[in-house]
């Protein structure tokens, strides 16, 4: 009699154990895949309105260029020079900012996994 309390035991415990990794690892591949939709979706954006901005900014310069041309065209590179360069380093800073700031990958699989840890820990 003991013997079979003491197999359905472990058997109860290996199927509860058995379910929560399972748990988690679903948990785990929704993380994933949220971040790989998220992930697509940033980069898409940002090769379409760097390659859109560049094209627009490199037309401007031109404009302004054959503009002043006669009359003020090393100032007005000059200009458009220091104006890019400056836009550039600061868009760079905010990206990198941006990047800093992002939430970390799998953050609610480690919540729900130290929740997991200190469950068991308080059962002792």
């Amino acid at each position: 009699m003991a013997g079979e309390g003491l197999l359905s035991s472990l058997k109860n415990l290996t199927s509860t154990l058995v379910a929560l990794v399972y748990t988690r690892l679903d948990l785990l591949s929704t993380d994933l895949e949220e971040g790989r939709e998220r992930l697509i979706s940033l980069l898409v954006s940002v090769f379409l309105s760097l390659f859109c901005l560049c094209f627009g900014v490199v037309l401007l310069a031109i404009l302004v260029v054959v503009a002043f041309w006669d009359t003020y065209r090393l100032l007005a590179l000059s200009m458009l020079t220091a104006i890019f360069l400056i836009t550039g380093t600061i868009l760079c800073i905010k990206a990198i900012r941006a990047l800093k700031n992002m939430p970390r990958m799998f953050e609610a699989s480690m919540a729900e996994l130290i929740k997991d840890q200190q469950h068991i820990h308080n059962k002792d």
